[in-house]
């Protein structure tokens, strides 16, 4: 039947080729007949040839548009776009300058130089590599008192400002002497993840096998190849283990896969608007943001170091926090009232957006973005998912001993042989409900999740924000909930109302500050507290009267605890300070879930 149906289109094309030469062939005789009798007769009709109307469409001559504008009368006229001119500009400007953020590295950070062959999870092989990285506070002699913070996507090394770089910090308020991460007790780092472009090796760095530029020949990451690199410079600088890891963004996703990989060289993690996996909705919008910039005609599939980089595709991926702040903020105002709407940015929101999107364009590489955003969407902490990263680990060191590297290792390890589940974890009852929304996963895709995390026991603080788009609470509440039924026990959850979205963690120094604050020093065992203070707090808490109160009213506690003077730090009552002593109590009592969202909250009510 196919066969017969092709041979009838092939005789029918062939019949309509044969008819419409010979009326082209006689279109051409008429056409030079009727010229030479114009040059005689000026006031001969010319013939009309009349064709079908699907073939008279494409012996049109194309028409220019704006030409049309011009020229035909329209009901309306056109609409101008600046903003589309204003790219054109942008792109003509770019030619000769400003210079992209690979050609204008801020100084002021310290430089590792790893020069071993560095084995991606991913087959990839990295001849050598550079990590950035700043440090504040002092370290001791011990070398115990070092606290990693791990930065989100577009994160530099540059937390806070120091003699070397004055230019405040991505964390500015939260770092230094008496705050939330007190560099009068710890020793601070900060790196620039590998795959960067602040200082760390990444796609912009020069490829040392033929001096050009790694661009989209740079291997594929992972966030646990990521903390691999950090822990190298770890080594170098003679720290054997850390007192914490501080991770927000993609920096919680680094912290998890810091006490997977190393367990024995932790003390505590803090995990702040993260996740244990990446969802699919997380996965589609960083599919889309890749796929806008890929589709800028400028990226030139990551060749664009040497011309005009994809500008506008970056302004358009740049996303920034979203949340209830932007109804205050913006609302539905427009920028001029009294002009009529247009097709370019009109609403304030939208000339926030495309203001923030030119700032971002040329501070940040657009190939660091796609390596590191799919860095974030390949990012699964289940077991299953671990066991099949490791086998493709154990792959990749055969294929590179036959090039003569030096094997490297595998980190990964079955969760299961190194550190039974408890049998108990998943299936008695916990003192409290669990603190879960999970009914939208399946119990296998849990059960998975919580094997995998199994390994990580040791103090644990998790915060969500409840505005938070990019990274839902949810999913705060997924790793905080995995981790107990994994067996850890000391597992802290904090859930945040903030107005800022996923931004939260960058602008609430009060109850982000606070709970870190608390974690990392009288939270997290604090030997001033334990040793002076937890005879008293003991005879205070004995019976069941008080943990009942506890429950029911946790500022009446704290209170009671001041007035007590059993805490040693002072009489005057300070937000921080509070959440330090209510995780402590948390931790004493050896509850499941703990029972405030938020300090101040509870006051009002």
């Amino acid at each position: 039947m196919a066969t017969l149906l092709h041979y009838t289109s092939y005789r029918n094309a062939m019949a309509f080729h044969k008819v419409w030469s010979s009326r082209i062939s006689q279109l051409a005789r008429v056409s030079a007949f009727h010229t030479s009798k114009k040059i005689q007769n000026a006031t001969a009709v010319p013939l009309k040839l009349e064709f079908p109307p699907s073939l008279e469409s494409k012996l049109q001559p194309a028409v220019d548009s704006t030409t049309t504008q011009t020229k035909t009368k329209s009901s309306n006229p056109p609409l101008s776009f600046p903003c589309i001119d204003q790219h054109d500009v942008r792109t003509r400007s770019l030619d000769g300058g400003p210079e992209p953020a690979y050609e204008k590295i801020v100084t002021g950070y310290s430089l590792y130089h790893h020069a071993q062959p560095f084995l991606c999870d991913y087959s990839g092989v990295l001849p050598k590599f550079d990590i950035a990285y700043e440090t504040w506070g002092e370290l001791n002699e011990n070398k115990d008192n070092a606290i990693l913070i791990q930065t989100g996507l577009s994160g530099s090394s540059h937390a806070k400002s120091h003699g070397k770089n004055v230019n405040p910090g991505w964390w500015e308020r939260f770092i230094g002497p008496g705050l939330s991460i007190d560099t009068n007790k710890f020793f601070v780092i900060c790196t620039n993840v590998i795959g960067g472009c602040y200082g760390s090796t990444g796609p912009s760095s020069i490829d040392p096998s033929d001096g050009e530029r790694y661009a989209t020949r740079f291997p594929i990451l992972t966030i646990f190849d990521m903390v691999r690199a950090q822990f190298l410079l770890l080594d170098h600088l003679g720290i054997n283990k850390l007192h914490a890891t501080v991770g927000s963004s993609m920096g919680g996703m680094q912290s998890l896969a810091s006490a997977w990989l190393y367990p024995e060289r932790m003390s505590r993690l803090i995990s702040i608007s993260a996740c244990a996996r990446s969802h699919p909705y997380s996965i589609a919008i960083r599919h889309t943001q890749r796929q806008v910039l890929m589709s800028d005609p400028n990226w030139n599939k990551g060749f664009y170091y040497k011309s005009i980089p994809p500008h506008i595709g970056m302004k358009l991926v740049k996303l920034p926090r979203l949340g209830p702040e932007w109804e205050q903020r913006f609302g539905r105002k427009r920028e001029r009232e009294d002009q009529s709407p247009a097709l370019c940015p009109d609403f304030l929101i939208e000339t926030y957006l495309d203001y923030q999107g030119e700032r971002f364009c040329l501070q940040y590489d657009p190939n660091s973005l796609l390596y590191i955003s799919k860095a974030m969407d390949l990012f699964d902490m289940s077991s299953s998912a671990l066991e099949a990263l490791d086998k493709q680990r154990e792959i990749n060191i055969e294929t590179i001993k036959t090039h003569g590297f030096t094997p490297v290792s595998s980190c990964y390890a079955n969760a299961s042989a190194s550190q039974e589940t408890p049998a108990s974890s998943s299936t008695s009852p916990s003192k409290r409900q669990h603190i879960s929304s999970l009914s939208s996963t399946s119990s296998d895709n849990i059960d998975d999740l919580v094997q995998g995390l199994s390994k990580i026991q040791i103090p644990t603080l998790v915060l969500g924000v409840q505005s938070d788009i990019l990274f839902a609470y949810w999913q705060q509440r997924e790793i905080a909930d995995c981790l107990r039924r994994g067996g850890n026990k000391d597992v802290t959850y904090y859930e945040l109302d903030s107005m800022y979205g996923h931004d939260t963690f960058l602008i609430d120094l009060t109850n982000v500050g606070g709970a870190i604050k608390g974690h990392l020093e009288l939270g997290a065992g604090n030997p001033e507290f334990d040793e002076a203070s937890q005879k008293e707090l003991a005879k205070f808490l004995e019976g069941e009267n008080a943990k009942m109160r506890l429950q029911q009213s946790i500022h009446t506690f704290t209170d009671l605890c001041w007035d007590k003077c059993i805490t040693k730090i002072g009489n005057k009552i300070d937000r921080g300070e509070e959440t330090c002593l209510t995780n402590c109590v948390e931790r004493f009592l050896d509850t499941s879930v703990f029972i405030v969202k938020r300090l101040d909250e509870t006051r009002n009510q």
